[in-house]
């Protein structure tokens, strides 16, 4: 049961960067796994180095000529689940918290500079150690809302890995010459990929078209707003689509047409479901909600899905939460997946879509964890509140939830101590 990853130092990021500080040596111990089994883990660096029996790691090692000294922190896991961290494939962090204003919200560099990273921030304490986020650019808001989002990823390097999808309204015609600008210059300041929804643009593949050019110029992959509704127009996409795979992403497709999730697998690309309304400011207008089964239509087919929010209190859903285990929550309780299906489409899966190696608790891989109160995966996303956020081997967010009864209650209940918070 015990595996160990070759030799070899493996470097991590400044542990300056690390909040809560511990050296470049973590241990994990007694943390229960997916498939049922407690185990220590050991972190070195930014990659797992060994997972074995609970007590077959041995102590920290310590430092240089300080051997009472260690290098590293012990973290007692007993309760949790330990998982892949999960990762937010589809967000839009520029107008998060908006839909508590009275007013639209103000453009001001350092507004949406805090906007952004209270949502990033609010986001990894859920657990997502990866995130990417939609962002408008052209028209009146020009490149400020990528330039906050930029801002705010500098801010978060230790933290989190954020990445930017440009996302120009219109790029056709002369109505759309601003666009074009806007879009070559975002990926040259450093936006991740090339986005946007053809559907608001009055000539659908002449959009694609342009933004291919683009991203092709860029060598950036494409994350494209849709909502699959038209069946001809989604097989229209797919083919325009074809030279880039598989380095394009589509979502939230709420819409699909009956049938038409054979065109999506015989694309090659990649879906991001929106499993609490289905929608997003990137598509405009109310979301429409998810048509019962679709799910299970695009799995049945194969089609690579992954879960995001789509929302953080914004205009398209006032109450949008930026938890993926909310997202993997919600595809299992409509039974449109199983709870590690459900999972999976939040972390691997999610990952996948931002172009991410895949994580598994085992030696080697990188060290992005999740620990969250539960004695079992569906116990988890029945209700695991209290988490530890693990990202490039550091520990970056604690969130311990703490619940207290009146003593009214005679019956021998167990309690906190016991491992039963939640």
């Amino acid at each position: 049961m015990d595996s160990a990853a070759p030799d070899g130092p493996h470097s991590g990021p400044d542990p300056a960067a690390n909040p809560l500080g511990h050296g470049p040596v973590l241990l994990l111990t007694g943390a229960r796994l997916a498939d049922g089994r407690v185990v220590d883990v050991r972190i070195s660096g930014d990659r797992i180095q060994a997972v074995g029996t609970v007590g077959s790691l041995g102590p920290l090692p310590a430092l240089p000529g300080a051997p009472t000294v260690t290098t590293g922190a012990r973290i007692d896991l007993r309760g949790y689940l330990l998982l892949p961290a999960p990762a937010e494939a589809h967000a839009h962090y520029d107008s998060a918290f908006s839909a508590a204003l009275p007013a639209p919200p103000p453009d001001t560099p350092a507004d949406l500079t805090r906007r952004v990273t209270e949502a990033a921030l609010t986001s990894l304490g859920y657990g997502a150690t990866a995130q990417r986020t939609h962002v408008r650019i052209g028209d009146v808001h020009g490149l400020h809302p990528l330039e906050a989002v930029l801002t705010a990823r500098q801010a978060l390097r230790g933290l989190a890995d954020l990445q930017a999808v440009a996302m120009p309204r219109l790029l056709t015609g002369r109505a759309g010459a601003d666009g074009r600008a806007q879009l070559r210059e975002a990926l040259k300041l450093g936006a991740t990929a090339a986005g946007g929804c053809p559907e608001l643009d009055p000539d659908p593949a002449g959009y694609v078209q342009l933004l291919l050019e683009a991203a092709r110029e860029a060598d950036c992959p494409v994350d494209l707003h849709t909502t699959a509704a038209d069946a001809a127009q989604l097989a229209r996409l797919a083919s325009a689509l074809a030279p880039l795979r598989p380095r394009v992403t589509l979502g939230p497709c709420g819409a699909l047409a009956r049938g038409a999730s054979t065109v999506l697998a015989t694309s090659g690309v990649r879906v991001v479901w929106l499993p609490q309304n289905g929608g997003c400011t990137g598509l405009e207008g109310r979301p429409s909600g998810q048509r019962p089964g679709l799910v299970r239509e695009l799995t049945a087919a194969r089609v690579p899905l992954a879960a995001g929010s789509g929302a953080l209190r914004d205009q398209s859903n006032p109450v949008g939460r930026a938890d993926p285990l909310e997202s993997a929550y919600l595809l299992a309780a409509g039974r449109e997946l199983d709870p590690e299906a459900a999972y999976d489409a939040v972390a691997n899966q999610a990952r996948a879509a931002l172009g991410l190696p895949p994580v598994r608790v085992d030696a080697g891989f990188p060290a992005e964890l999740l620990a969250v109160r539960g004695d079992s995966l569906a116990g988890a996303l029945a209700g695991g509140h209290s988490r530890l956020v693990v990202h490039s081997g550091r520990v970056v967010s604690r969130t311990s939830a703490v619940r207290e009864f009146a003593d009214t209650v005679a019956l021998a209940l167990p309690r906190q101590s016991d491992g039963a918070d939640c």
